[in-house]
């Protein structure tokens, strides 16, 4: 199912160096009240750990990798888990040599430099995160 959202506004800024990017970004989101929307940063972390959702055990299986990475690309979005504002974001980092890791941003990422763009949506029904059995992840309850 498909619900029609309205942009109502964006916000762009500089999240701290030093703060976990996961962490921060949920932390603005929360400061602005924003409960639907979409994220974007380029930028650069000390390291970073990266999940992977393994469909055949329905579990998380995390990476860390503990190099300096540029975020080459992040894009989430934005919706309530447990009544809070909550992003959901996937990132694609690189290497000194070029290389490309990618996947679920997970806690573990200090910000070396980090620029946001969040586009603020407005909905008739907020997206809550609810548990969906057949996938075992909590999405969009788009009932």
């Amino acid at each position: 199912m498909i619900k029609q959202v309205k942009p109502v506004g964006m916000l762009m800024g500089r999240l701290p160096k030093g703060g976990d990017l996961l962490e921060e970004l949920n932390a603005f989101c929360g400061k602005e009240n924003i409960t639907a929307g979409e994220v974007r940063a380029i930028g650069a972390v000390e390291r970073a750990t990266l999940g992977f959702y393994n469909q055949d055990t329905r579990e998380y299986e995390f990476h860390e990798l503990d190099q300096a990475l540029e975020i080459v690309a992040l894009v989430g979005n934005v919706s309530l888990k447990d009544g809070e504002p909550f992003v959901h974001a996937h990132v694609t980092l690189g290497d000194n040599q070029g290389r490309l890791f990618g996947g679920h941003l997970a806690p573990g990422a200090p910000i070396f430099a980090c620029e946001a763009v969040f586009t603020v949506f407005q909905t008739d029904a907020p997206f809550v995160r609810a548990l969906d059995e057949p996938t075992g992840l909590p999405l969009w309850d788009m009932k």
